[in-house]
């Protein structure tokens, strides 16, 4: 169940950062949240938990910054294809970034991802192994089953809606 509770810290450390993010740089979207009721962003959670499952396998730091730019480039690639074509929606447009893969993917934020991995292996992770290793083993099973109907329910609604603003039902007036 550890592997869970990394998904989901991790996936709300991203939702956290997007918040951050949005606001920074006064983006009109503020809240940035992927699921319909959880504040979670799960591009993040699997672009973590990739660096996390490779790194042991990595000693020097410079190949933890390549390996973890390539994992989460990848995820995020992946992730928004799956957005995209599965569900007809887009969290993120990197069509103005130069050297932008269909929007998907770009060497700017890649470059984020890769200082982040570095982070995340070194400093974060550690902590997080920790905190996950403190949760008792009966909450896995209600917390897997809370996720899974978040995402599908999220999922049909993404797709239904055709726009991310279907997430926002607390807004709706």
């Amino acid at each position: 169940m550890r592997w869970l509770w990394y998904f989901i810290i991790y996936s709300f450390a991203g939702f956290l950062l997007e918040v951050a993010f949005a606001r920074a740089i006064h983006h009109p979207k503020k809240d940035r949240k992927c699921l319909l009721l959880l504040p979670l962003c799960p591009v993040y959670g699997l672009g973590a938990c990739l660096v996390v499952w490779l790194a042991p396998m990595i000693k020097s730091p410079l190949w933890v910054m390549a390996v973890g730019a390539l994992a989460t480039t990848g995820a995020e690639f992946i992730m928004g294809a799956f957005y995209r074509f599965a569900l007809g929606v887009e969290f993120w447009d990197y069509s103005n970034f130069p050297g932008s893969l269909d929007g998907l993917v770009c060497p700017v934020f890649s470059a984020c991802w890769t200082v982040l991995s570095l982070l995340l292996v070194y400093a974060v992770h550690p902590l997080v192994a920790a905190l996950a290793a403190g949760i008792p083993a009966w909450l896995g099973p209600p917390a897997l089953i809370v996720l899974n109907a978040d995402m599908l329910v999220s999922c049909a609604a993404l797709r239904r809606a055709g726009t991310t603003d279907v997430l926002k039902w607390y807004a709706l007036e």
